[in-house]
């Protein structure tokens, strides 16, 4: 199994989720997140003063699919929320030793599933 980690824009984040159900994906995990890369945030004006933004606000999905479909998720990520611009987001992938679902106590791939 692995963990599939997506930092997106937020407007891409219906997008993402109805490709990642299209690929297989059974549920994800969403977070409101803030933060920075190359594009170290921006400037803004409001009300006639300039302000810097540094942490910019960004969507974390979490995702645990069986190895089979790893692929299929990630290339339905980079498809619908690439705009071709800086700050389009990263994937990170993590192996996952176990994961067990509390309701039933089922192991491994059964708990995600």
């Amino acid at each position: 199994m692995k963990m599939v980690i997506a930092i997106i824009k937020p407007y891409k984040l219906e997008e993402v989720k109805d490709a990642i159900v299209e690929a297989g994906c059974k549920g994800m995990t969403v977070t409101e997140v803030k933060g920075f890369g190359r594009q170290r945030g921006h400037r803004e004006v409001y009300r006639g003063a300039e302000y810097v933004i540094e942490f910019v606000p960004k969507v974390k999905i979490e995702i645990v699919v069986p190895d089979e479909i790893v692929q299929n998720v990630v290339q339905a990520i980079l498809k619908s929320a690439s705009t071709g611009k800086t700050g389009d987001g990263k994937i990170f992938i993590l192996d996952i030793e176990e994961a067990i679902r509390i309701r039933t106590g089922e192991t491994g791939e059964n708990s995600i599933i």
